[in-house]
Parts: structure tokens; C-alpha cells; sequence
């Protein structure tokens, strides 16, 4: 499935801080960050194309880059101090004073094993790494084979990285459901009715909830295990573009906090 472009992300959240006052803080954050994204993107095609189509890229787990990455990280940090909420911009004034060998150390162990969530909750520096390194995860897996990566179906087939979110797309007279890697945007297809989390399979404990501001977002709950994660339903929105409809599900994941439902795995801005 092909990935929604840099510039239909950055529209998209504009459309959506218009229409949803509530989000707005949020996604006028996301707009310059994946401004800078999109640069990034194209910095590193015009730097890396050929590198990205080895046998090494195939599965994301040769080492970073850096000679190419690097450079742009101090770039990347100056605007996050710029224009992120002030304990976010705050970190990042704090990792611009620390200096080239803390920025490789925290990039490389982000890339080398965290990306299954385990220490992002813990560690909100792995903000930056997550951030910075997406677009050269994304333009990674366009190279790269789908394998089965992990023990588990809920894990990315490229890259082992855990679901930001569901995706609906129209099959037949019904819905095929797949999910949305945060890490490199890849989509694999998921058996619609059961849970990501622990594959439970009873439908008396997967439930469903919407919210009256979005007819297209669900949150798909799992009450043996209390996780959850929000589905984005293109047959009921066609112009929606998962990874930034999702960020504006704000009330959707204030209800699971309240209910106690933990979300499989935090979008990119932690809600």
C-alpha cells in the first residue's frame, strides 16, 4: 500500500486543526516537525538512494547511517526547542549543549533495540530519536522485504516496530482491516476481530467506542488484557491520512486513560 506523501500529511493536519479546535495545539506542533521530515526525506534520497537498495536495508537492521543522519540531528533539535511545548523544547536545548558522541549514543540505541516501546514511556529522549529517524526508517522499507519479523503478527513484518494504529480499507462488501507501523509506516494486513495486543479472539471482550467528533476513528479495546488501539475507517473517510487522523483522537484516548485501557503503542506525540 503506498504511503501517504509528506505534503498530504502536512494538508491533513492543517484540515484537521481547522476542524478540530481541541487537537489544534497539537497538530500545529506536527506540522513544522514533519515539515522537517519531508526535508529529510529528500535530503536523504538525493544522498543514500542507491544504499537503500543493498540486501543489507532489507530487513532495517543494518547500522544507522550516520554520516548522512548526523549532520541534520543539531537542525532538528534547534527546531524542536523552537516550536515544541516547553519540557519538550527544554529536553532538546539540554541535547543540543550535550554534543555529538550523547546524540550517536542515543540514536543507535533507539535504532538498535527500542522500538517495541519498551523504554519510550521511561526514556522521553527517545522522542527525538523516533522523530528524527522515521523518514529514514520510511524510506528504508520501501526497499525492503516483508518478512516475519518477531513472534508475534502484531509486530512490523519489516521492521519488528509495534502498530500506531489500525487502518479500514474496503473489501468486497465489507472492511479488510491491516495496521500502521510507528516506525516506518509499513501496513500489514491483521485478521479483523482480535486483539493486537494478546490475540484474544472472543468478542464479548474486544469492544468498540467511538466518539461523536469523529465518525471515521474508533478505539478497539481489548478487556482481557486492558489495551487498546484507534482504527482510522477510510470507507467512512476517504480523504483521511491514518498517522494524522489518529494524533487528533485526543478525546478517544482521554476516555481509554479514564477507563483504564493503555494503548498498544503511543503515536509519535504520545497521546
Amino acid at each position: 500500500m503506498k504511503k501517504p506523501s509528506w505534503d498530504a500529511r502536512l494538508r491533513r493536519a492543517e484540515q484537521l486543526a481547522a476542524a478540530y479546535p481541541f487537537a489544534a495545539e497539537i497538530l500545529r506542533f506536527y506540522q513544522p516537525l514533519a515539515r522537517f521530515q519531508k526535508e529529510l526525506d529528500a535530503h536523504l534520497r538525493a544522498s543514500c538512494g542507491a544504499a537503500a537498495q543493498s540486501p543489507e536495508a532489507a530487513a532495517l537492521r543494518q547500522p544507522l547511517d550516520l554520516s548522512v543522519l548526523l549532520p541534520r540531528f543539531p537542525l532538528f533539535l534547534s527546531l524542536i526547542a523552537s516550536v515544541a511545548p516547553a519540557p519538550l523544547a527544554q529536553l532538546a536545548r539540554e541535547l543540543l549543549r550535550e554534543g555529538s558522541d550523547r546524540w550517536v549514543q542515543l540514536l543507535s540505541a533507539y535504532w538498535a533495540g527500542n522500538r517495541h516501546g519498551e523504554n519510550l514511556a521511561e526514556n522521553p529522549r527517545f522522542f527525538f530519536a523516533r522523530a528524527f529517524l522515521q523518514p529514514y526508517a520510511e524510506f528504508l522499507a520501501e526497499h525492503a522485504a516483508i518478512s516475519a519479523f518477531g513472534a508475534a503478527p502484531r509486530f512490523c513484518p519489516v521492521c519488528g516496530g509495534l502498530p500506531q494504529c489500525g487502518v479500514l480499507r474496503q473489501e468486497g462488501d465489507g472492511a479488510k482491516r491491516s495496521l500502521l507501523c510507528s516506525v516506518c509506516a509499513t501496513e500489514w494486513d491483521y485478521r479483523r476481530i482480535v486483539c493486537p495486543a494478546c490475540e484474544e479472539e472472543n468478542v464479548d471482550k474486544l469492544a468498540v467506542y467511538t466518539a461523536g467528533e469523529f465518525k471515521h476513528i474508533r478505539l478497539e479495546a481489548c478487556d482481557t488484557c486492558r489495551i487498546y488501539i484507534t482504527t482510522v475507517d477510510l470507507t467512512k473517510d476517504g480523504f483521511a491520512v491514518p498517522q494524522v487522523d489518529e494524533l487528533a483522537a485526543i478525546p478517544l484516548s482521554l476516555w481509554a486513560q479514564e477507563n483504564a485501557y493503555v494503548k498498544l503503542q503511543p503515536n509519535l506525540l504520545g497521546t
